[in-house]
């Protein structure tokens, strides 16, 4: 804050609390003689009832006093004058560390106890599990949904198909480093006729019908510009996180149209890093979760037999 409004606040906070005390003093001043005790404030009602002038009393005045004192401790002591933090020397911030370092001394010896469990046999916990769903719906629910089933853009977990690779391991390293995703855009490279055959071509990888002239054109721009990433057979690369184009798992949608914009502008998606976020212990404690949405191995042995 420059000082100019921090000048500005403290005037203005302590201008207002001495207008509250001028306007008490003066309201309260002490009125003498007989006529000063028949004082009306000129309100008259039916004609005959009239409300006297009476000063407010004692006792209110001084929950008046006594909160304006209050008011100037507290300023004095904590922030609220511009700049000036207070005599404690409390913020927000000192608190808010307080309080995390009061819940990781009471939480972490449990973290650390689930790190020294394999994800695998970690999945299976039930109590681990409750615990690990809190912190997927703190940190990873807004992109990937409660039931972690994704939306567009944001990969469905709690399924068997993985962009970089649904191992334990694999899994782990996404949470610890994040992973950035790279689609480039071909829009300069191909012309219209081009862009519209190599979408029929990716269209058709998967089983769906597609106009044989245009497969047959866009499997030779596939071979020249798209199968270093995601390999001859469409089948993807999960070192490269290059999607598979062979099943019906779509990150961005499959239908032609959407493909063609994919191939004419490209996408980028990027998973953050949560090892500075969530630490190594929770970040191992969430992989479990996530293997354990995925159907673990059990659902990866389904899919590779398919």
């Amino acid at each position: 804050m420059s000082l100019f409004w921090s000048v500005f606040i403290i005037v203005l906070v302590l201008g207002n609390i001495f207008a509250c005390w001028w306007l008490i003093r003066w309201t309260a001043k002490p009125r003498k003689g007989e006529a000063a005790a028949h004082e009306t404030t000129g309100h008259v009602w039916d004609g005959d009832l009239t409300e006297y002038n009476n000063p407010m009393p004692r006792w209110w005045l001084w929950l008046f006093y006594i909160t304006i004192v209050f008011g100037l401790i507290y300023l004095a002591l904590y922030p609220g004058l511009g700049n000036f933090q207070g005599l404690l020397g409390w913020s927000q911030y000192s608190q808010y560390d307080e309080e995390v370092a009061a819940a990781e001394a009471r939480f972490e010896p449990l973290y650390a106890r689930y790190a020294e469990v394999d994800i695998a046999e970690l999945a299976q916990n039930d109590e681990a599990m409750g615990t690990a769903g809190r912190l997927f719906a703190n940190n990873c629910a807004t992109c990937h949904g409660s039931d972690g089933r994704g939306a567009r853009g944001y990969p469905n977990l709690a399924d068997a198909d993985w962009q970089w690779g649904g191992s334990a391991e694999a899994i782990r390293h996404t949470l610890i480093n994040g992973r950035q995703a790279v689609m480039p855009a071909f829009g300069a490279a191909l012309d219209d006729s081009q862009l519209q055959a190599t979408a029929a071509y990716v269209y058709s990888l998967n089983g769906r019908n597609a106009p044989e002239r245009l497969v047959a054109a866009g499997r030779e721009q596939y071979q020249t510009l798209c199968v270093a990433c995601h390999g001859v057979e469409g089948k993807g690369n999960p070192a490269l996180g290059a999607p598979n184009l062979t099943d019906e798992v779509w990150l961005y949608g499959g239908s032609l149209d959407t493909i063609e914009q994919t191939l004419l502008n490209g996408r980028n998606g990027q998973m953050p890093a949560f090892a500075e976020t969530l630490g190594e212990d929770r970040v191992h404690l969430v992989s479990a979760y996530v293997y354990r949405l995925s159907g673990g191995q059990e659902a990866r042995d389904e899919l590779a037999a398919r």
